[in-house]
């Protein structure tokens, strides 16, 4: 490995802090119904799902117990949503003891998506999708004429 299981964690934790920033930055009307065009989400909508690959990851690599479910869809507030990074972040630190370096290199078919991956190519995808639908948050927060928070700042 290049990196240990723990500093990955930090990479992961880096990026959540960014994106917890970048949901902070957002009017609450807009967080939950700005979307620039067609068929573009809200940044809300982009949160939750980033949270349930997070969760469904996970769990499924640390227990073998695979779920995606959505346990923060009926979230409407700002409030509720940040509520919901942080309990996503207590779930994740109770079950990332659990995943071992062997346990990272199984490759077995994704029972989300399809294909077969490694579970660590698994958690590489979630960071990426972060990542991603983040840097859309910042699209959007600039359409709205508003500074997205200080991109190296993790």
């Amino acid at each position: 490995m290049v990196m240990t299981l723990e500093q990955f964690r930090e990479i992961l934790g880096g990026n959540r802090r960014l994106t917890i920033r970048t949901i902070e930055a957002f009017p609450e009307d807009k967080l939950f119904t700005f979307a620039p065009i067609e068929p573009l989400r809200s940044f809300s909508k982009m949160i939750l799902e980033i949270l349930d690959i997070e969760r469904g990851y996970t769990r499924g690599i640390a227990l073998g117990e695979w779920e995606y479910s959505q346990p923060f869809a009926g979230v409407s507030t700002k409030a509720e949503l940040l509520d919901s990074c942080h309990e996503t972040k207590e779930d994740v630190q109770k079950w990332w003891p659990k995943i071992t370096e062997e346990r990272l290199h199984t490759v077995e078919k994704d029972p989300f998506f399809g294909g077969e991956m490694s579970h660590f190519e698994r958690l590489h995808y979630a960071l990426e999708n972060e990542i991603h639908h983040r840097g859309q948050g910042f699209i959007y927060l600039r359409s709205l004429g508003i500074e997205p928070p200080a991109f190296w700042e993790r």
